[in-house]
């Protein structure tokens, strides 16, 4: 059989194989996906998202275990800064995600950033596919730590949950538009500490500001102590509660048809750039641009229409 074939039966190590050649970018990894795309879409996709050292590894431990007692089976995506010196991931989060190391129920996969922006890898909505594949009810997608407008997660996942913790040092942090605009639900994590309170009261306070269409999701401000447990139910709850609302509300199709679109645009881009190096490398096209432009008798976009052009003639003749 088929890695796909067998992911679709519950292989759990044929699933681990699928997501390495993913990230590897093999080429046999596409044939399997094309297999395995009819079998997907019954997940639902969290995304956990905010600063480094929000506590979203640990809060990802507890929504883990939150979802486990209500019998769901848990694909866990952690997104981890690359290593310098192997290209690979450092995971940190598995670390802190030991506990679930022995449960069936829960798939732990860490992606390295591989210079990717946005928070995420280039792999990450194909290995969420592999997950939702396999049979996961829910699968987690936590983002690098990100600054202001790394915000790629809202393209992927259902409900996106920004972690903030106070103490940052910039109250102006709580207004920035592009974390505004991408939150479901807030989370200000590590609610014991000294200034959450005031914290949360200025998130709640600029997203009341905000022109929310009539009828829109209202998106709460909710404090939690993911080291010690505490507001991980309510967390929970209010997840559950975003999620019917995209489904009673109809803005699930809305959302699924935005989503598949960018989905296949970023295949699409991926594939034109490498069948653009391919066909670059035959003759030494890249190496003749770069010297025109160092010489100035070549300029770039005159040579990338006169690529796209030789590209399109040759796949004709074909």
């Amino acid at each position: 059989m088929t890695l796909a074939e067998q992911v679709v039966l519950g292989d759990i190590r044929a699933a681990a194989r699928l997501m390495r050649d993913i990230d590897d970018n093999r080429p046999n990894a596409v044939q399997e996906l094309k297999q395995l795309y009819p079998h997907t879409g019954k997940a639902y996709i969290i995304g956990i998202t905010g600063p480094p050292g929000a506590g979203k590894s640990t809060l990802v431990d507890q929504l883990t275990a939150s979802f486990r007692k209500r019998g769901k089976k848990v694909g866990v995506v952690a997104i981890d800064p690359t290593s310098p010196f192997t290209g690979g991931a450092i995971l940190g989060d598995r670390i802190r995600m030991n506990r679930h190391s022995c449960d069936e129920g829960v798939f732990i996969r860490s992606l390295a950033t591989r210079g990717a922006l946005g928070g995420l890898s280039r792999s990450t909505t194909d290995v969420g596919m592999v997950m939702d594949a396999l049979g996961m009810d829910i699968v987690i997608i936590e983002t690098v730590g990100v600054g202001q407008d790394e915000v790629d997660i809202v393209k992927a996942a259902h409900t996106t949950c920004v972690v903030m913790v106070p103490g940052l040092g910039d109250d102006i942090q709580a207004i920035k538009a592009g974390i505004l605009e991408i939150g479901d639900v807030f989370v200000v994590n590590k609610a014991d500490r000294d200034g959450a309170d005031r914290t949360a009261r200025e998130l709640s306070t600029m997203l009341e500001m905000r022109n929310a269409p009539e009828g829109g999701w209202n998106p709460q401000v909710m404090k939690a102590e993911a080291q010690r447990g505490v507001g991980i139910e309510e967390l929970t709850v209010e997840i559950l509660a975003h999620r019917d609302f995209l489904f009673n509300s109809g803005t699930i199709n809305d959302f699924l048809k935005e989503r598949n679109r960018r989905h296949f645009m970023d295949i699409l881009r991926d594939s034109l750039f490498r069948s653009a190096i391919d066909f670059m490398a035959a003759d030494n096209t890249l190496d003749r641009v770069v010297d025109g432009m160092w010489s100035h008798s070549v300029d770039p976009y005159s040579a990338a229409e006169v690529v796209l052009s030789k590209m399109l003639t040759k796949k004709m003749k074909a």
